[in-house]
């Protein structure tokens, strides 16, 4: 890789490990308050395949709502526009599980990656496929090159436990007629995508196709379309945030996708993907030590979309 990023990636994680964590971990996800809150990794990946990282960079973590994007990617790629029937685009401006604006727009989520909007696309997913459980899973396995992936029980089953604010969206989105299968099948579903675990090594890796006008880098397979490719990317940088996402076009600059297991994910097209995790969260659930990162990789590289 470049020397120039890998000098970059050093500084800016050396500062910012040295930073006082102000954020919290997510305590209302019972596993996910079990994590060490002192973890910090970033891994970078290049279009051209060479990749370095500082850090925990090789340790698993929950990448909960960053998987989003991997269900909108298939479920785009099999229905193309219709899928703009069901959801719209536009930033939300509320947390990533409030139901104030599903009343208003008559049960129609405000983007894919609110909770109720990639709670549509789950079941957009069931019906679309034979077995979305197993089908998902196998997509993802190819894009990322890791053939034993897998959901992780533990974690679905303690937001399973705990999800109530997911079950009501869910019961609200069926009464408006936009949940067509069964709201127990689409949230067994939707809580099983969100317990996949990565590494930031993988995640970066996975994502590089998002990079690379929706080309995967390993084997040069076609993921997705560019022109899907441009869309994923924009709804990333515009909704990718929740109610953060002005900050972070705004202070990054670059499309990306944040978890409250504490990962992001953001890439810089046609150059790089890039992965940071801190489980400690902002009071916008996004990881407090991984957005002050990024900030200061694109100051310092001075690159960014803009």
């Amino acid at each position: 890789m470049d020397s120039t990023y890998k000098n970059i990636l050093i500084k800016a994680y050396k500062n910012i490990n040295s930073f006082k964590d102000e954020g919290q971990l997510a305590t209302y996800i019972p596993e996910l308050a079990n994590v060490d809150p002192s973890m910090f990794g970033v891994h970078m990946t290049k279009i051209d395949g060479s990749n370095f990282g500082a850090g925990d960079y090789l340790e698993k973590f929950s990448i909960q709502s960053i998987a989003k994007v991997l269900t909108l990617t298939l479920a785009y790629k099999i229905i193309g526009e219709d899928l703009w029937k069901r959801i719209d685009v536009e930033p939300s401006g509320t947390k990533f599980d409030s139901l104030l604006l599903l009343e208003t727009y008559k049960g129609i989520p405000r983007n894919p990656f609110v909770n109720s909007g990639a709670i549509v696309i789950c079941d957009i997913l069931i019906s679309l496929l034979d077995n979305a459980k197993e089908e998902f899973l196998d997509f993802i396995r190819d894009i990322s090159d890791l053939p034993d992936l897998t959901y992780s029980d533990k974690i679905a089953d303690s937001e399973k436990k705990t999800g109530y604010k997911n079950v009501a969206l869910c019961n609200f989105l069926k009464s408006f007629g936009n949940i067509k299968n069964e709201p127990d099948d689409v949230l067994d579903f939707y809580f099983d995508i969100c317990s996949l675990e990565m590494t930031c090594q993988q995640l970066s890796q996975t994502f590089t196709f998002l990079a690379n006008k929706g080309v995967k880098i390993s084997d040069g397979k076609k993921v997705i379309s560019k022109n899907k490719t441009k869309r994923i990317n924009a709804l990333m940088l515009t909704c990718g945030f929740y109610d953060e996402s002005g900050e972070f076009a705004f202070r990054v600059g670059l499309p990306g996708k944040s978890g409250v297991g504490g990962g992001i994910v953001a890439l810089y097209p046609d150059n790089y993907s890039i992965a940071v995790w801190s489980p400690q969260l902002n009071k916008h659930g996004n990881s407090y030590k991984g957005m002050e990162l990024l900030e200061n990789v694109t100051t310092h590289s001075e690159l960014s979309i803009f």
